[in-house]
């Protein structure tokens, strides 16, 4: 896997509510940029998503893949790529959720790998736009409802 992208931005909300936003993967296309579908393919014990297939449109990149997450309490998420698509051959990454005062610190880091062959400095340019987008969609999304939990 390569390379990791990490950026962090502050939610104002807590952190439950931000939780609950990343885990609503169906309403991803709301405000994710560039999914135009999620479906949960299969929940753990307590009702979390294990398993979701995402149908991605991000220009250039069309693609189907399904990814395989592991919870870490109300603490973050963890992602691996379990089932590749046509284009994207890898991807890793997470949330960390930390608390602060009146807020949540939320931290993505994202590695993804493509069946095309891409400068290391294009891909390192796109992982970055990918997590800059989805860490204003996400601060935007939350604080939008109020930052209630859900």
């Amino acid at each position: 896997m390569a390379e990791r992208a990490t950026a962090s931005i502050t939610v104002a909300a807590p952190q439950a509510a931000v939780l609950a936003v990343i885990a609503d993967f169906e309403a991803y296309p709301d405000w994710a940029s560039g999914i135009r579908s999620a479906k949960v393919l299969e929940r753990d014990g307590s009702g979390r998503a294990v398993a979701v297939r995402f149908d991605l449109d991000a220009g250039l990149i069309k693609d189907t893949y399904v990814i395989g997450y592991r919870w870490d309490g109300e603490a973050g998420v963890r992602w691996d790529l379990a089932e590749p698509g046509a284009v994207v051959s890898g991807m890793s990454g997470g949330y960390q959720l930390t608390a602060r005062p009146g807020a949540t610190e939320v931290t993505y880091e994202l590695a993804v790998d493509v069946r095309v062959p891409m400068p290391g400095i294009l891909k390192r340019r796109a992982e970055k736009m990918i997590i800059d987008t989805a860490l204003k969609g996400l601060k935007q999304r939350v604080e939008t409802q109020g930052g209630e939990e859900r």
